[in-house]
């Protein structure tokens, strides 16, 4: 016999439903008030519509409707005795300005995945995957948006000094890589900040490679260099120093033979550091985390699909902790420290850092960070790796 509905709970459900296609809507809203400066026009001061139509340039009936769907989802305010809006200082901080703060340049994403939502959906019914190369090139484009800020402002004063001494070892100069770069944006800060040392970015698109050798022109730097690879074939030699990968690992095709390259290519007191989304490998962990649906949902609309479509390991965006922790001691790395990575208090970004340890002067860091940041592992390379050969020989 079918139990009696609980009609209360039925339109709460249904008011939840809803809410989240309000929620994906006002995504949208947030792209086009990105893109067409409406909310840096906003935050230079208060004004009716017509007001700020003729201060950002554009067509008063639009952006009348866009701030009317603003103040309605409580992104900006309005007054309706003057008919005018305002964005409190607030909101502001996250949606303009060039601090890592600003998380309006991430909203892109949204429609970058819908468009792909077809090819995602079919694979439910024949399995595989949407190969990386069907979400470019607006896939770089989004991350290069979602990442530019947060390394612009907390690569080199946050990121960086969580390993002990290596601010000091960069400026007298070592060799660094970065594993799936992307345009390389970290590339370049780290090779303007610290001259003596030379730096090579890796990935995948040509198209994101090309995008990175034209800003390390632009900016005049002689010590950064890009290359096309797949990180496993990433060479043993000539050795690293330091070695960082920033949400590159989880969505590739062999994650555990990156991971294995990665260690054999440090030097003896080299270090990797790790950035991944913060999350625990059990589902039933991370049901109270509010972050958790967003990482789960990348996974399924991006990073485990394009894993799968090459028949890899679809790993998934919330891997988890101790998945990584299994697949750093099986690289060979055998003592994990797990920190909170910088500004995780200032945004939703959590990220710890994760330092293994093998011998006794190899070294791997995770950086765990919560949505929308990551998490960071670095493995130094050393004399563990006779030992670590010999386990996987």
């Amino acid at each position: 016999m079918n139990q009696p509905l609980d009609k209360k709970k039925v339109q709460e459900f249904a008011r939840k439903v809803f809410g989240l296609y309000t929620s994906g809507i006002l995504a949208m809203l947030v792209e086009i008030g990105h893109k067409t400066g409406l909310f840096e026009t906003l935050a230079q001061g208060p004004g009716t519509s017509e007001e700020l139509a003729a201060r950002a340039g554009l067509h008063e009936r639009y952006v009348r409707e866009w701030l009317a769907a603003m103040a309605t989802g409580g992104l900006i305010e309005y007054d309706a005795a003057t008919r005018v809006f305002s964005l409190p200082p607030e909101h502001a901080v996250c949606l303009t300005g060039t601090s890592s703060r600003n998380l309006a340049p991430s909203s892109q994403v949204v429609a970058m995945l819908a468009k792909r939502l077809p090819q995602v959906t079919e694979c439910f019914r024949r399995g595989g995957g949407v190969p990386y190369d069907a979400y470019r090139p607006d896939f770089t484009e989004a991350m290069d948006a979602s990442w530019r800020l947060l390394y612009d402002g907390l690569l080199i004063r946050g990121f960086l000094p969580k390993v002990a001494g290596l601010p000091e070892r960069l400026k007298a100069g070592i060799r660094v890589a970065d594993i799936g770069c992307g345009t390389g944006h970290a590339i370049n800060v780290m090779a303007r900040e610290y001259p003596q040392s030379t730096f090579v970015g890796y990935d995948l698109s040509a198209e994101a490679i090309a995008r990175a050798r034209a800003e390390a022109q632009g900016m005049g730097l002689t010590n950064a260099r890009f290359e096309v690879l797949d990180a496993t074939q990433l060479p043993e030699e000539p050795k690293f120093d330091f070695i960082t990968s920033f949400d590159a690992i989880h969505d590739q095709r062999d994650p555990a033979t990156t991971l294995r390259r990665i260690a054999a290519a440090l030097a003896p007191d080299g270090v990797y550091m790790m950035v991944e989304p913060k999350a625990s490998s059990r589902l039933e962990d991370n049901l109270g985390n509010p972050f958790a649906p967003y990482m789960y949902g990348m996974s399924v609309l991006h990073c485990m699909t394009v894993s799968l479509a090459e028949g890899g390991a679809g790993l998934g965006t919330a891997w988890g902790e101790q998945l990584a922790r299994q697949m750093l001691h099986a690289a060979g790395f055998t003592s994990i420290e797990v920190v909170d990575a910088p500004g995780a208090a200032k945004q939703h970004l959590h990220l710890p850092q994760v330092r293994a340890r093998g011998g006794r002067n190899q070294t791997c860091q995770l950086v765990r960070r919560a949505i929308p940041r990551y998490d960071v592992l670095v493995p130094v390379g050393g004399l563990h790796r006779r030992k670590r050969d010999a386990h996987h020989a």
